[in-house]
């Protein structure tokens, strides 16, 4: 995120689609003409398993919310495979999205490290390189550094929160969302029972697609296709991730495509 940002603002309720670095440029160049807005084996037979013990969590895996030495709210996800997404927003104001942080790590007794991060700005910065490094106690906290490629760094500070164990639940998340993206335009993303999803910015970009339940821990599957058009993005499809804050009723959701080039983000409340 370039988390330290004090001179350069960079990572909500708001929708960003980056339409590639070639095309783009950056983030706010996308802004513009695209729709940004970011089995088990036998032997128990039929055992009653709640008297089992669980395995202890030994992983960064979950969902965390916090702050940034500089302001800045985050909220995001660890997933079971060291998938991470963290959105962030701009300094001081935690209703504007300012970008997404994505990458894959991995754990090892208290330490995350990721080689592969991406910070997706859309405060003007474009699209970043850098590596992440954290320490972190399942459950508890998870604390990290990204070390930006252009010698930036940015910390952040965050909290486990419990809700990352409740089983995904679609009749929570079906509505109506709206958020305000960078340049001001207005978009709303609505979610029915069926598990479709649709979008459109008031610049006239469209997107469609599926939302459903994911694999694990409280958290969705998204897919989505560009409408073309207004769109900068054509009719490119994004995959990614979806996650719902039933405490202020937001709907936090990126995608990007395989090259990590193009992305969808979007942070909208319930309307």
């Amino acid at each position: 995120m370039s988390l330290t940002w004090p001179n350069t603002v960079r990572g909500l309720p708001a929708i960003c689609l980056l339409s590639g670095l070639v095309a783009c440029g950056s983030l706010a160049n996308c802004f513009n003409s695209g729709f940004v807005s970011v089995a088990c084996g036998g032997g128990y037979g039929n055992r009653d398993f709640s008297s089992l013990s669980q395995p202890a969590a030994t992983s960064a895996e979950g969902r965390w919310t916090g702050a940034t030495r500089t302001s800045r709210t985050v909220a995001g996800l660890v997933l079971h495979d060291g998938t991470y997404w963290v959105f962030y927003t701009a300094i001081g104001n935690p209703n504007l999205l300012a970008g997404l942080v994505q990458g894959t790590g991995t754990s090892h007794s208290g330490s995350f490290g990721s080689s592969n991060t991406r910070d997706f700005n859309v405060e003007g910065a474009g699209i970043l390189a850098a590596t992440m490094s954290g320490a972190y106690v399942p459950n508890k906290s998870f604390h990290g550094t990204i070390v930006y490629f252009n010698g930036d760094t940015g910390t952040f500070t965050s909290t486990y929160d419990a809700d990352y164990e409740s089983a995904p639940d679609m009749n929570l998340v079906v509505g109506n969302y709206s958020g305000l993206r960078a340049d001001h335009h207005t978009v709303t993303v609505t979610v029915d029972s069926a598990g479709t999803l649709s979008g459109h910015a008031s610049d006239g970009c469209t997107v469609a697609g599926t939302f459903a339940p994911h694999a694990k821990g409280n958290v969705f599957h998204t897919s989505m296709t560009f409408g073309g058009g207004a769109c900068r993005q054509g009719t490119e499809t994004v995959t990614g991730v979806a996650f719902y804050d039933a405490a202020t009723h937001r709907l936090y959701s990126a995608a990007l495509n395989s090259a990590r080039t193009t992305s969808f983000i979007f942070i909208g409340t319930k309307l």
